[in-house]
């Protein structure tokens, strides 16, 4: 199976992404995570410890060179454009039971479609994890989601947007469908988070009517008590573990 995770920043996107990892890996899977967001905290999330000393892939200059061919940071010249990226998953990742972590980062970029090093090596690791690993995958992205080409979103599974009760946030999930549709990827969901009642709940059912929904989240005291002490949220007593346990049964 392979998900891809996105939202507005704050709407819980990670807090999800690590409960997906977490079930998945209880019930034996092998899991694939990936941090695509360049607000890097699903290390954290999943429980892995140092992950601060993560080194995101965008950011490792001689990998870049090695690959490519072309040094990080410049734009146009002669580089690989299909640089070899099949070992990576294995050499870049950080261990956690039956879980891999790797960190993509993000590419600064000088203008809009512009082709660099940096974008050409993530775009083939994330081709080559789509395409060709057969373990759960599970990607945190950012609001953006240029990582996945046209070739990878056909094979993404399910492209899942993290919701709460708020204009931003729907206009968000707007916004993701848009560039989804741009590039082929039209099996969304929506998982709704956050929720204090069923008028939260209608809220987003009634302004996101065109969507399918996956599921509910409520809004949890004890998951904000996780992010502020460090702690992942499958490892404290929420009600939202056993509901996302629900919800990748239905998928």
């Amino acid at each position: 199976m392979k998900l891809a995770i996105s939202g507005k920043g704050g709407v819980g996107k990670t807090t999800f992404s690590s409960l997906l990892i977490r079930n998945f890996n209880a019930t034996g899977k092998r899991v694939l995570a990936i941090d695509a967001d360049p607000d890097a905290n699903l290390a954290a999330g999943i429980g892995i410890e140092n992950a601060h000393e993560i080194v995101p892939i965008a950011e490792m200059k001689e990998l870049v060179f090695e690959r490519t061919g072309a040094q990080p940071g410049t734009i146009g010249g002669f580089f690989k454009l299909n640089p070899k990226v099949d070992d990576l998953p294995e050499a870049l990742s950080v261990g956690f039971e039956n879980i891999k972590l790797m960190r993509l980062g993000g590419v600064q970029k000088g203008g809009s479609g512009c082709i660099c090093p940096e974008s050409t090596l993530l775009r083939a690791l994330v081709m080559h994890i789509v395409l060709a690993r057969d373990e759960v995958v599970v990607m945190d992205m950012e609001a953006g989601i240029e990582h996945l080409g046209r070739a990878t979103a056909k094979a993404v599974d399910k492209l899942i947007v993290v919701v709460e009760p708020g204009r931003r946030s729907i206009d968000t999930a707007g916004h993701i469908r848009q560039l989804a549709a741009e590039i082929g990827l039209n099996n969304i969901a929506v998982v709704g988070n956050k929720i204090r009642g069923s008028k939260d709940q209608e809220f987003l059912e009634n302004h996101l009517s065109a969507f399918e929904f996956l599921g509910f989240l409520p809004y949890d005291d004890a998951l904000i008590e996780a992010d502020l002490n460090g702690v992942s949220p499958y490892d404290v007593d929420s009600p939202s573990r056993e509901l996302v346990r629900e919800m990748i049964s239905k998928l």
